[in-house]
């Protein structure tokens, strides 16, 4: 098992961020494998995946360098590629990938040479602008396919903050990390289990330790230390893939570290709970949409992300609701949460079949 050491202190001063690049780099490995794994990334790729086939089409040399930065061989990616972020609060799309532009070209081919697993392709080989290029394809995917739907995009990884924070204050790290990634869980006594793959143990004493969720369903773990490169741990959403790394593990002390995961399947299926146009001129769309996203039980902060509505908006539609015995309430821990009660399963259902027959 890959095993991380981690100090109480360590532990304390974990926290949750957003990184617009990670996000665009998840987004650029769903492109590269032309998978979906849920309605909403199937419709995203239908959208954007033959403007990114002509994009490749038209630069030949990038064409090349991304299965061999993204492990299309080892199914391991190339360290350059995902720089740990800085914890150095939220950072601009810009700032971050300037890191990936400012990698030395001569550690960016030796990066590629372990991803591509042997020998660089012809194309690659004494190139000195291979981390020009994976930055600018990188600009482009933000730009072109996430940037104009990031507001979105940042509620769902807000509102899994929210629920990831939540479920730290009620069960601890233990409840927090159920379900992030495959293979990962607490272990107790200071242990974190990162995946199923045999590496020895890591400390990771004195660390900034950040997680870091993203929409799709790629994830994958980087990190840096002061007197080495960075470094990519690197798995997909099956937990089957791990950078090559040939160091002293157990006596490397890592300055910076990062979990990067997939939102929570509810949320980042949260399309899939678009109200049925009768239902919202039955409710108002505002009301229809809460009552739609309390098929599982959420707070009013989590719907507040996910809708984009106003606290107070939500709190009045959240009232009506329960007045008209469509949704109920709970308290779990410190959190009150609100859910869809049969009543108002019985009138989502009706409102979503009949639509299907009209339809």
């Amino acid at each position: 098992m890959s095993q991380w050491r981690i100090s109480a202190d360590t532990l304390a001063e974990t926290r949750f961020t957003v990184s617009p690049l990670a996000e665009t780099t998840a987004c650029l490995f769903a492109l590269a494998r032309e998978a979906a794994t849920h309605p909403g990334e199937r419709a995203w790729l239908r959208d954007h995946l033959p403007a990114y086939r002509r994009r490749l089409a038209a630069d030949p040399v990038t064409a090349r360098l991304v299965p061999a930065a993204t492990g299309d061989a080892t199914r391991w990616i190339a360290d350059f590629l995902t720089p740990a972020p800085s914890g150095e609060g939220e950072r601009s799309f810009a700032d971050e990938v300037a890191e990936v532009r400012a990698a030395p070209a001569e550690s960016a081919r030796a990066d590629l040479t372990v991803s591509h697993g042997g020998p660089l392709p012809a194309e690659l080989r004494e190139r000195s602008d291979l981390p020009d290029r994976a930055a600018d394809l990188l600009e482009w995917v933000w730009e072109t396919a996430v940037l104009p739907d990031w507001p979105r995009r940042r509620r769902i990884i807000e509102a899994d903050v929210l629920a990831r924070t939540a479920q730290l204050g009620q069960g601890g790290w233990v409840a927090a990390l159920a379900g992030m990634r495959p293979g990962m869980r607490w272990l107790g006594e200071s242990t974190l289990q990162v995946n199923t793959h045999v590496y020895p143990p890591r400390d990771v004493t004195g660390a900034r330790l950040l997680f870091v969720p993203v929409t799709p369903t790629q994830g994958w773990v980087s990190w840096r230390t002061s007197d080495s490169a960075d470094a990519t741990d690197t798995s997909d959403a099956t937990d089957t893939a791990d950078v090559a790394d040939t160091s002293d593990q157990s006596a490397r002390v890592l300055d910076q570290y990062a979990v990067i995961y997939p939102c929570s399947g509810a949320l980042a299926d949260v399309d899939r709970t678009v109200a049925p146009k009768a239902l919202a001129r039955l409710l108002g769309p505002g009301r229809a949409a809460v009552l739609m996203l309390l098929a599982t039980p959420k707070s009013t902060t989590q719907l507040v992300a996910l809708t984009g509505q106003a606290l107070g908006s939500v709190g009045r539609h959240l009232r009506v609701l329960l007045d008209a015995g469509l949704a109920g309430r709970r308290r779990a821990g410190r959190s009150v949460l609100y859910f869809r009660t049969g009543a108002g399963e019985v009138l989502v259902k009706a409102q979503s079949e009949g639509a299907g027959a009209r339809s």
